[in-house]
């Protein structure tokens, strides 16, 4: 192997074995460009929130001219080019079929309290052991186990079409249809049912429980739904579909129904910016430091070993001025003529550019072979020596 190959194999050992500060500065970095993009995110949505205007449902159809009503109508995916986005708050109640008499049975029972309910979410989660906290063991015999056991239910969401209408109003003097096709958004649910099921033990489940530390002892059923009468503040792209105003959620927003008003979600949205421009200053400059310190320390053990490298091929060539030493040091020598390390021998060279004549030749030697030579007397770095001669 090469001079070059061998520097290159060093190098390469030093970074990996500085890892250990770049994993975390890398992990740092990763965190501040999330936090960044999700700045830049936040920051859009909130500027969408902030010029969208807060309108009642009966001044939709003032607010969006006919023009778009029908360049919507001629859009092949029901969509018009110039959608606005709006804010509305009212009510939320079922969408009134053709008989006003039954407006009141298009509504969803909910099978565990009775409750009415527009959406109904049903959450079926396994509960398991505690003895995964204790071994930290991987993620895979979570899945295996949640294969091979059969599922006592499913994740189910059920709905039914709703509609806004103003407050203390019924759907016949007017109403919003709100489209949730796409809305990835959050709801704003209300929990109506909570019970941990035990799971009935199978004859292997001592092995089970012992070869598997993720064993479920339990499954959670949680029911969430949304009633009808709620108020409810709805964000998205408002359209007229065959005339009807309908609302549907915008992707780049983080709220599509809520219970806060417009101007709780302008104080949340600033908040959380707030929380991430900080968070990914902190944490930029603290990768930033921490990937310095360690291309630094590489570097510094790079240049060590290429020091202690080259004192190891270097030839011994100091052996005839040490010999010359020993000669000249062999008559008496003056007390303040003494190395000022070694006190052994003379003092011969001086250092550059200080100029101080301290040392002997071989001390002299060792400590322009250290990775910051200094003058032993004033502490200011040195290039090297040169031997004083005295007429």
């Amino acid at each position: 192997m090469s001079s070059p190959e061998r520097a290159a194999l060093s190098l390469l050992t030093d970074i990996a074995l500085s890892f250990d500060g770049a994993i975390l500065g890398l992990t740092l970095a990763y965190g501040a460009v999330r936090s960044v993009l999700n700045y830049a995110s936040n920051s859009a949505a909130l500027n969408k929130i902030k010029d969208a205007p807060e309108v009642s449902i009966s001044d939709l159809r003032s607010l969006i001219p006919a023009s778009e009503d029908q360049s919507g109508t001629r859009d092949h995916v029901g969509n018009s080019h110039d959608q606005r986005i709006v804010v509305v708050r009212g009510t939320v109640k079922p969408k009134p079929s053709g008989d006003w008499s039954h407006k009141n049975n298009n509504v969803l029972i909910s099978p565990e309290t009775g409750d009415k309910a527009l959406i109904i979410q049903r959450t079926q989660t396994y509960m398991y052991s505690g003895w995964k906290t204790l071994f930290q063991w991987t993620h895979t015999h979570r899945l295996l186990l949640e294969r091979s056991m059969p599922k006592q239910g499913a994740d189910l969401m059920r709905m039914v079409p709703f509609v806004i209408v103003e407050k203390n109003q019924q759907p016949e003097s007017g109403f919003l249809v709100v489209n949730m096709d796409g809305s990835r958004q959050p709801l704003p649910l209300t929990t109506v049912y909570n019970r941990l099921q035990p799971i009935s033990s199978s004859p292997s489940a001592f092995l089970q429980a012992l070869f598997f530390p993720e064993y479920p002892v339990g499954l959670l059923d949680v029911e969430k739904i949304l009633p009808p009468g709620r108020d409810l503040t709805a964000v998205g792209v408002c359209s007229f579909n065959d005339g009807v105003p309908e609302i549907k959620s915008c992707q780049d927003l983080p709220y599509f129904l809520s219970e806060m008003t417009k101007e709780k979600m302008i104080v949340d949205l600033t908040d959380s910016n707030r929380v991430m421009f900080w968070s990914g200053v902190i944490m930029g400059c603290l990768s930033v430091g921490i990937l310095g310190f360690a291309a630094l320390r590489t570097w510094k053990k790079w240049r060590q070993r290429n020091h202690e490298r080259g004192y190891v091929l270097r030839p011994s060539q100091p052996e005839p001025l040490v010999n010359d030493e020993t000669e000249e040091d062999a008559d008496e020598i003056a007390d303040g003529d003494l190395c000022v390390i070694c006190v052994t021998r003379r003092r011969v060279p001086a250092f550059i550019p200080c100029g101080h004549v301290v040392c002997c030749r071989q001390c002299a030697l060792t400590v322009e072979r250290e990775l910051n030579p200094k003058c032993p007397v004033c502490l200011q770095s040195i290039r090297g020596s040169m031997r004083v001669y005295y007429s």
